[in-house]
């Protein structure tokens, strides 16, 4: 990887006149040379304070000021002491200006610079300080393109993501009514049901007591039944033990036929009093009468 740093640095323009051609007395001499050499041992920022001392205000001196504030990485001091340099070489002071903007990294102010030293005079370094600026330009372009399109990326991510967000909210809250929902019908249900099955019992402890009640009343019934049954089936039994019932059914029929004869007898006869006739119950046959007994 080229460093641009380095390569803009070495490429940063001298004035041949640094630290000799100033018009000086003895003591701005002896300054000169101690600033000199604390920029040779690069103390720059002490080399241009020794300079900053003296009382020149030749372009010569804000000159080398600014190459020393140059070589203190304090650009700004540098460009405002390029600018003040009158009278050397305009297209150098603008070269090294350019300089001063890369090193900032103001590549358009630097470009531009480059750009206005080479109108005033074709230099090798300057035009490649030029491309240089250029290229760095166009990777910085990029660079900013793909942050860019991170930042959107990213920015879409968010986005979706809170979007997902909202989604899983929604579906988390939209669950919750549901089960909610499906918890208040199963609880109306099982309220419902109980209610059913609460009734469920009354009808069948009603039905049941329905039907002791009438199985009760079959029980007394049939105990009623089963006891005019016994009572009959006595009877039947008493009247075979005497052997009387066929005698007795048919001594009835005989009395009647005797009742129905007396009644014809009584009509015919035009009496009201009933004679009385004895017969002799048993074996069904009339007794024989006593020759000195009457009917009436």
């Amino acid at each position: 990887m080229i460093n641009y740093k380095k390569i803009v640095t070495a490429l940063l323009i001298a004035h041949c006149s640094l630290f000799t051609t100033l018009n000086a007395g003895l003591t701005d001499f002896k300054t000169i040379d101690a600033a000199k050499q604390a920029y040779e041992a690069k103390e720059y920022v002490k080399s241009a304070a020794l300079l900053n001392d003296l009382e020149s205000k030749s372009g010569e001196k804000a000159y080398d000021v600014g190459n020393a504030y140059y070589k203190s990485k304090n650009y700004d001091a540098a460009i405002k002491a390029y600018k003040e340099a009158k009278g050397v070489d305009r297209a150098t002071r603008l070269h090294n200006i350019g300089n001063s903007q890369f090193q900032k990294k103001e590549l358009d102010k630097a470009i531009k610079s480059y750009e206005e030293a080479l109108s005033l005079k074709e230099d090798k370094d300057t035009r490649f300080n030029l491309e240089l600026a250029k290229k760095q330009k166009k990777k910085e372009e990029e660079k900013k393109k793909q942050e860019q399109k991170k930042k959107d990326k990213k920015k879409q991510e968010d986005k979706k993501k809170k979007k997902d967000q909202k989604k899983n909210k929604d579906k988390k809250d939209q669950k919750k009514k549901d089960d909610q929902k499906k918890k208040n019908q199963n609880k109306n249900k099982k309220k419902d049901q109980k209610k059913k099955d609460d009734q469920n019992n009354k009808d069948k402890q009603k039905k049941d007591q329905n039907k002791k009640n009438s199985d009760k009343k079959k029980d007394g019934k049939k105990k009623r039944s089963d006891s005019k049954k016994e009572n009959k089936s006595k009877d039947k039994k008493g009247d075979k033990s005497s052997g009387q019932p066929k005698k007795q059914k048919k001594m009835s029929k005989e009395e009647k036929l005797k009742q129905q004869e007396l009644k014809r007898l009584l009509k015919k006869m035009g009496q009201k009093g009933t004679p009385t006739m004895m017969y002799q119950m048993g074996n069904g046959k009339k007794t024989k009468r006593s020759n000195n007994v009457n009917p009436w």
